[in-house]
């Protein structure tokens, strides 16, 4: 039998040291990223219809005339969803809470676009997404 280790001593450290900096990485993303205020953008084929505060801290569910079939959820944490939806494959339904900026979710069928952006920044002119009819 040969004498075999599993890993070298300089391996377990080379990962440590990767782990520890993923690990700093990921704390630094959530932790200046969740400082930042943010907002919500509702888009029907491609025109802003709504902007949702995400920091009311209310909860509420609302729908919009372009189509009350579609149903938004606002949560008091912070977060978005749509809630109900009554197309086929209900991916946006399934696609959950967003709540930091550059996260999106799409009821594509419907025509919607769930995007949520820094608030501040963000011009009404800029053009960012197109869904066609």
């Amino acid at each position: 039998m040969s004498n075999m280790t599993f890993a070298k001593k300089t391996d377990v450290i080379i990962v440590l040291i990767i782990l520890v900096i993923s690990g700093i990485s990921w704390w630094g993303y959530q932790h200046f990223s969740a400082e930042k205020q943010v907002k919500a953008e509702i888009y029907y084929y491609s025109d802003l219809v709504m902007t949702v505060d995400l920091q009311e801290k209310e909860e509420r569910s609302f729908a919009l005339p372009q189509d009350e079939h579609v149903v938004f959820h606002l949560y008091k944490d912070g977060s978005i969803a749509f809630e109900a939806s009554d197309c086929p494959d209900q991916v946006c339904v399934h696609a959950g809470r967003i709540r930091t900026s550059g996260q999106f979710a799409a009821c594509l069928p419907k025509g919607f676009v769930l995007k949520i952006v820094p608030a501040g920044e963000h011009d009404e002119d800029d053009t960012d997404i197109v869904v066609g009819r």
